[in-house]
């Protein structure tokens, strides 16, 4: 029983070491044993990454302007997750804007360098969050942050059941990205820390699941058509995309 908690605590460390910069590498293991579990805690590390968004909203609300105080809450997420969702968004963008094929897409999407489509959908992408959650009540705001980044990837864990890692080259993180394909166990534990702070959020959000479903099966669909399946990039775009939808209709709710 202890052996299998600590297994479990080792694992969800991994994860916070591999989705944010928080240092805690000493408790992590990286090896292809944990690497291949380290998705079912992505919403719990996007619970932690909401709140640190939601604390930095709410202490700079004291002496700061909304507006100011939602643009840094944007920055912390960004900056304690090395916008590691922001850059999958930003090759997703460039990778099936830009591109026709299967191998060009990844091909673009491996590259570093950033193209048009990805400037602009980031540009998009960033002012539709912070335009939207200017319009949500302060009241609110904290909550919200918390479940979007919780909800989003879970999102994110529930395409990678569903589909395969279209990759077939090495690449730095392949042990993270061939999962093996998440059993339902990790999926049910994923989704009930991705739907948790919905529940004090409001139960009436939980309606915010069917556009986030239609959106998720949209996706998936187009993700299977273009390149028979997912990449790191590509679940950072569903993530992003994910979130900006749960803030939407979190407007639209309310």
């Amino acid at each position: 029983m202890y052996s299998k908690l600590k297994r479990e605590i080792t694992i969800f460390f991994t994860a916070l070491v591999y989705f944010t910069r928080i240092p805690c590498y000493k408790l992590a293991n990286y090896s292809d044993e944990y690497m291949r579990k380290i998705e079912k805690y992505s919403p719990v590390v996007g619970i932690i990454v909401g709140a640190i968004g939601a604390i930095t909203y709410i202490l700079a609300n004291l002496v700061l302007p909304d507006t100011i105080a939602i643009l840094l809450s944007i920055i912390a997420t960004i900056l304690i997750t090395g916008a590691l969702h922001e850059d999958g968004f930003a090759d997703f963008c460039d990778g099936f804007g830009g591109a026709h094929t299967k191998e060009q897409i990844l091909k673009i999407m491996k590259d570093s360098c950033i193209g048009t489509y990805a400037a602009v959908g980031l540009i998009c992408i960033l002012g539709l969050k912070f335009f939207i959650l200017k319009e949500i009540t302060p009241e609110l705001l904290p909550l919200t942050l918390i479940s979007a980044h919780a909800i989003s990837r879970f999102i994110t864990t529930s395409i990678m059941f569903t589909h395969k890692y279209a990759r077939d080259d090495l690449s730095k993180s392949k042990s993270y990205n061939t999962t093996q394909q998440l059993n339902l166990k990790d999926l049910l534990f994923s989704g009930l820390f991705g739907l948790l702070p919905i529940v004090f959020l409001g139960f009436k959000y939980f309606l915010i699941i069917i556009p986030l479903f239609i959106t998720r099966q949209i996706i998936g669909y187009k993700l299977s058509k273009r390149i028979n399946g997912y990449t790191g990039d590509t679940l950072g775009a569903v993530q992003q995309m994910s979130e900006v939808i749960f803030y939407v209709f979190v407007l639209v709710i309310k």
